[in-house]
């Protein structure tokens, strides 16, 4: 049976589309690092596409630097078959989890997906919809060449842990819920040492994804992620 856009039930998913991007300028002195391009669509939209596709309708998009641009490009999501949210941070983005407190007016009580904006992967989020966790569930992924040392291992039993012989890079794909946050006052604040705590505790499960992701994270990956997806054109057609 089909769902209407405003059903309050489902899981809501956030993007984090706050960052500078200083990496990227001076592409990103004039435009919000979520809405360079690649393969004809803005990073974001190509992310608003995969959620709306796995079933999520209901997005939150945080955002600082020139975000007002986010807003003007996406509007209501209606083009996107999704219906969005904004939380403006200001000129002075608040980091991870400052961002996500600051949304969960809302997100709502329930447990809820986070999406980076600036990664590009052809993860299957549906797979996250139903699942139960404690406090979070992480997407871990094979360490790039810009992060070989990993931030997470994961245990035999799922759970994801802070040391162990091998470790695996967070892919900024996480689910989470309110209570994660819920001591945490709102300001700039890391999503970093929260989620050690929470890992210490043993309330954070994981997963290991080894198919395509990329961080976006400078414009020579820019290029090369708009290659992939050129030459993955050509290939299927």
């Amino acid at each position: 049976m089909k769902t209407s856009l405003n059903n309050s039930n489902r899981m809501k998913a956030m993007i984090l589309a706050a960052g500078r991007g200083e990496r990227m300028r001076p592409l990103t002195d004039r435009i919000p690092k979520p809405l360079l391009p690649y393969a004809g669509k803005a990073i974001i939209e190509h992310t608003i596409h995969q959620l709306v596709s796995a079933g999520f309708y209901d997005i939150i998009i945080n955002h600082a630097h020139l975000g007002e641009q986010i807003e003007e490009k996406l509007g209501t999501g209606y083009q996107h078959g999704a219906s969005i949210q904004y939380s403006p941070e200001g000129e002075q983005a608040l980091e991870t989890a400052g961002g996500i407190i600051n949304a969960l007016p809302l997100l709502g009580k329930e447990s809820f997906l986070v999406v980076n904006g600036d990664i590009a992967t052809d993860f299957p989020f549906a797979e996250l919809k139903n699942l139960t966790i404690d406090l979070a569930h992480l997407v871990l992924v094979d360490n790039p060449e810009h992060h070989p040392q990993g931030d997470f291992g994961l245990d035999s039993t799922g759970k994801v842990i802070d040391n162990g012989t091998e470790k695996f890079t967070f892919s900024g794909i996480g689910l989470y819920r309110p209570e994660l946050f819920i001591n945490t006052p709102p300001g700039v604040t890391k999503l970093g040492p929260l989620l050690r705590q929470a890992i210490a505790n043993r309330r954070v499960s994981g997963q290991k994804y080894s198919g395509f992701w990329m961080d976006i994270g400078t414009p020579q990956r820019l290029q090369e992620l708009d290659f992939y997806y050129t030459q993955r054109g050509k290939d299927h057609a």
